[in-house]
This record gives C-alpha cells, sequence and structure tokens, in this order.
C-alpha cells in the first residue's frame, strides 16, 4: 500500500501551488468567493477548534494536545483541516495520507473517538461547536504525532497468506468462476487495509498477539474463493489461541470500517468453517 508521510520538505512544492490559489480566492487552496464576499456558489465558512494528540520522539516523553483554531469551509474534510494547520500554523505535524479519496487507507485516525478516514469525514458532519478531537489509532506504537508503526497489523496480514494458492501446472488461460462462487466472498474484497477495524477492536488493544479483524476479513476472501487450494492452510494458522476464537463480537470493527465490509459476519463465517471441518 502507498502511503505518503507530510514532512515541512515534502509539502514546499504543494505550499507553493497553494499560494496561487490563495492569490485568486484569500485563502490557501481554494478558488472562488470567501466569507463576506457575494456571488453565486459561495461555500459557507465557519471557525473551528482542532485539538490534536501531538509526539515528537525526540524532544517529548509522552504524548501530549494541542489545539488549532481555523476557518473551513462546509466542503472540507478532516484532512484539509490537517493540511491547513501544516501548511499555516505549525509545519512540524505529521500525518500519513496518499490518494485523498478513501481508497488507499493511509490516512485512518481516531476522530472524536471513532476510528475513521480523515479524508472522507466532512467537518460539518461533526459537531463543530465543540473541539475535533484527532488522535492516532490505538494498539499500535507511535511513532510520531498521526502516525503509528504499522508492522505489527501488516505481519498478522502476512501470516495469513493473502494470496491464491493451487497446486498443479500453470493453467493456459484465467480461471472460470461463477458469479454465485464470486459472490460469495465479495463483500471481504472491498478491504483497503487502513487497520481502522483492527485498531478498533478491544481484543487486539489488550494482547498484540491476536490477528486482528482485516488479518481474518483477508483469510475469508481466500477461504471461500472456489479457485483456491490453500483453504485448510489458512483455516488451521486461524484456529491458533490468537486467531478467530479470540473475537468477542463487539461489532466494533463493522461499526469502524470504512468500507462497509461486515466484518463480524465475515469472522462468524471463519469460525463456522473451522466447526464445520472438524465434524
Amino acid at each position: 500500500m502507498s502511503t505518503f508521510e507530510t514532512s515541512p520538505r515534502e509539502t514546499n512544492g504543494e505550499a507553493a501551488s497553494a499560494k496561487s490559489a490563495e492569490t485568486a480566492s484569500g485563502l490557501p487552496g481554494r478558488k472562488g468567493p470567501v466569507e463576506g464576499q457575494g456571488g453565486a456558489g459561495e461555500v459557507p465558512s465557519f471557525t473551528i477548534t482542532l485539538k490534536l494528540r501531538r509526539y515528537d520522539p525526540e524532544k517529548d516523553s509522552e504524548p501530549h494536545w494541542e489545539d488549532y483554531q481555523l476557518t473551513m469551509h462546509g466542503t472540507d474534510r478532516v484532512l484539509d483541516a490537517l493540511h491547513k494547520v501544516k501548511w499555516e500554523q505549525d509545519g512540524t505535524l505529521t500525518f500519513r495520507r496518499s490518494c485523498a479519496h478513501g481508497v488507499c487507507g493511509s490516512d485512518a485516525m481516531r476522530i472524536n473517538g471513532r476510528n475513521r478516514l480523515a479524508c472522507k469525514t466532512l467537518l460539518k458532519d461533526l459537531d463543530i461547536k465543540k473541539p475535533i478531537v484527532v488522535e492516532p489509532i490505538k494498539g499500535l506504537p507511535i511513532e510520531k504525532d498521526l502516525i503509528v508503526d504499522m508492522e505489527p497489523f501488516f505481519a498478522a496480514y502476512r501470516e495469513v497468506m493473502p494470496f491464491l494458492i493451487t497446486k498443479g501446472a500453470e493453467p493456459t488461460r484465467e480461471r472460470i468462476q461463477s458469479q454465485a462462487d464470486r459472490e460469495r466472498f465479495d463483500d471481504t474484497t472491498k478491504c483497503i487495509l487502513c487497520a481502522a477495524c483492527t485498531s478498533s477492536c478491544p481484543v487486539f488493544w489488550n494482547d498484540g498477539q491476536y490477528f486482528g479483524p482485516a488479518a481474518i476479513v483477508n483469510a475469508h476472501r481466500f477461504i471461500f474463493d472456489t479457485r483456491d487450494q490453500g483453504s485448510d492452510l489458512r483455516l488451521e494458522i486461524l484456529n491458533d489461541k490468537e486467531g478467530v476464537w479470540r473475537c468477542r463480537t463487539t461489532f466494533n470493527c463493522s461499526e469502524a470500517c470504512p468500507r462497509g465490509i461486515q466484518v463480524t459476519k465475515a469472522i462468524a463465517e471463519v469460525k463456522q468453517a473451522l466447526i464445520s471441518r472438524k465434524l
């Protein structure tokens, strides 16, 4: 998965291009009328307080909170507010983002106590009368500010072998699959590996060995693929004491998924597959 970690040096070019838009509109990165000016197409503006959990390992012994006052617009998302802080108030702010369209999964954060993608969360959908609280996702080591170490997450993902396993000679044409067979695992193909589900799980917070929902979702995608021949291997891995049986069915993962995957249902189906195999 491609990610982009912002830093003062890396945003110089972006700041320069934003400057040209500022000349036309009076606001960085925004064209057209602003608050107090007339004209069709005017976007309403409002003031927010962005409360960020900051941590610089070179300076801080513990994370701390910092507040930023911002003038934002009705079309802005939390990611736009973070950019505004970085480009205009504090260039040391560090966070991940890539596509900014809810596809790459890079900017998963804890926003007002819930795991969300910053690029998909509209500010106007939050309670802007109160501070908007943004912090890193839980259960993974914090590297700096809103960036966490994703390696434990990806280690669990790799362990379930998230790829097609086949036997025999290479096929001479594509492996045909019916629409009904494809539909069986369609939901779990939507995962973007943002870790929002895994880092919302209380079991994962308290047990660093648990595979976590995302790894199980990606195992599910191949366990129920009729073209795959590695289902038994994956089921054996997930039958481990830190596998699917650690799930407590709290539904946090399903609520946190920005793609609407029925994560808890997928985990239950893997459990059922294990029981059926034993019988």
